[in-house]
Formats: structure tokens, sequence, C-alpha cells
């Protein structure tokens, strides 16, 4: 089979949807910089982790970790490398594309055994098939592409020694801030999204979405008209230029459809809207619509949840 390379950071569900997607493709050599990433690894079916000893790099921005995948890159010559499309995941893929002059395809959300990829363009208005033309198929992946599915194992270890160059040194990180976890799911793993729009009115009825995402153990979102006008805090912001989100069920309440925000939330499995407006375009792709006023439509439907509780 194909050997498939691929970077595994240290926790998510992203990762472990690239392993997966990875597994259809052959048999997958995991790259982890530290043990939760082997860990992770393994429980998703890699054949075998190369497990880089660089305790250096951390203290780095993506220089260190790009040095170590473009020698693992030109040692194995695999016919894909994959890593996810997060912030660390395309700074790396650049870095090791311009290295070895290779191809490189971002956010795809599908890949055959040929390398032909799908990815979705304009804001997801349209799907195109892409292939790189030199080079092995390198691409980062869409976040919600692929249901995570355990293959727990026993993969080959191959240590890893990697030093930090003073050529990979230029910038330093300071200072890690992580945000509180609160009660809720994290809005990009979740598997229920209640995400409010301009339509919410304010910020103080936001209370009704968090209310209905609490009922249903979900994570709450909002819309870009939502949080520029202040009604919600910008991280959790879904859409083009916030977080991509896939979950199970997403709940879209005041919400008008904008391409950017469909962006975010098109992967989503079952998608319900609730809007004043039957025009409204996301009704165009919900899979349940109720034309109505949010605050009367949602206080029954917690009415009906409590019931079922």
């Amino acid at each position: 089979m194909t050997d498939i390379l691929v970077y595994v950071p240290n926790s998510g569900k992203h990762a472990a949807e690239v392993l997966t997607l990875a597994r259809t493709l052959g048999d997958v050599s995991a790259v982890a910089f530290d043990d939760a990433a082997e860990g992770l690894a393994g429980e998703y079916g890699a054949a075998k982790v190369y497990r880089v000893d660089a305790p250096e790099a951390a203290d780095y921005f993506v220089d260190p970790k790009a040095t170590v995948l473009i020698d693992l890159a030109r040692q194995a010559a695999p016919g894909f490398f994959l890593l996810p499309s997060t912030d660390e995941g395309k700074a790396l893929a650049a870095r090791v594309a311009v290295a070895l002059e290779n191809g490189l395809l971002t956010d795809v959300s599908g890949l055959e055994a040929d390398g032909t990829a799908k990815q979705d363009a304009f804001a997801g208005a349209t799907l195109v098939t892409s292939k790189a033309t030199k080079g092995f198929t390198l691409a980062t992946v869409k976040t919600g592409t692929t249901e995570p599915a355990p293959a727990p194992g026993s993969p080959a270890v191959e240590n890893v020694a990697a030093s930090v160059s003073d050529a990979d040194k230029r910038v330093r990180i300071t200072e890690r801030v992580d945000e509180p976890a609160g009660d809720r799911p994290n809005l990009a793993e979740a598997r229920i999204v209640v995400s409010g729009g301009r339509g919410v009115g304010s910020s103080d009825d936001f209370a009704l979405i968090e209310k209905v995402a609490d009922s249903l153990g979900g994570a709450v979102g909002a819309s870009r008209a939502a949080t520029d006008a202040g009604y919600y805090p910008h991280k959790f912001q879904v859409g083009q230029t916030g977080t991509t989100v896939s979950p199970q069920l997403y709940v879209a309440a005041g919400i008008s459809g904008a391409i950017q925000h469909r962006a975010g939330m098109q992967t989503s499995r079952v998608i319900v809207a609730v809007n004043k407006d039957a025009d409204a375009p996301i009704f165009g792709m919900a899979d349940f619509g109720v034309v109505g006023d949010l605050f009367q439509v949602l206080p029954q439907a917690l009415e009906e949840i409590d019931k079922r509780k």
C-alpha cells in the first residue's frame, strides 16, 4: 500500500479525522512530537510513529518542526503527506512545499487514492477537484470531512533526535494563555451547536441561545453579524473567518445564511434553521426550517426537549 505521512498534533478531533482519512489511502506513518500525539496516533490506526525528541521545538514558532518534517519527507518519500488545516498545519505545509519544491493543496475535503482532492471554493459555493502536478500529494485536511474512527493498535516506533538550529529560532513563543474551558463543549469539536445571528437582537437575548444549547448539551456559536454587533464574543464566531464546525446537529436561529457563515457550517449532518424571513438563504441548505420568531419558536422547543429528558 501507499505510504502516508501524517503530522499529528497532541490532541483534538481534527487530528483524529486526518488519521482516519489517511487509513483509507494506505499505511499511515505518524509524526509525533510528544507522548500525547504518539498515543493519539496509536489510537487511530498508525502503523508506524516517528517519535521526535526535540524539547526546544515547543519554545519557538513552527520552524523547528518544519525542519524535522522536511527531513522526514525527504527520507520517507511518501505518496501522501497530510496535516490538519489549522494555522499551524498550514504554516508547516507551506514550509515543506517550498523547501521540497512540491505542490500543495489546502483545505481539502476529500482525497482519492490517485491524489485527486476535493476542495470547496468561493466560501463553499463551488466544489472543485485538484491534483498536485509536482512531487507527492501534500495537503492540509479541512475539519469535519471525516468521521473519526478509532483503530487501536501497537505501531512500530522509530525515535528521531532533532536539535533546534539558530536559523529556526527566529520567532520565540514567550507566553501561552489557555482559555477557560467552561462547562460547554469545545465549539470546533462539539456534536451539537446552537448559533444565534443578528436576529437575536442583543447580547442579553443571547441567553436564550445559551439555554437551548445547554438543554441539548451543545456548544454556542454566533454569526459574524452577531459578533460584530457585540452580541457575543468573536471567539464563538462560526464561518469562513471564524471557526469551522461539523456537528451532528446545527441549529441556526436568527441567521440569514450569508455565504461566509455557510462556509463554516455546511458540513453539519443535520441543519435546523429558525428565521422570520421565509426567503432567508439559510433555508436553502437546512434539513428542517421553521419560519417564525425565534423568541416564540425556541421556548416551545425547550418545552419539548424538557419533556423528553
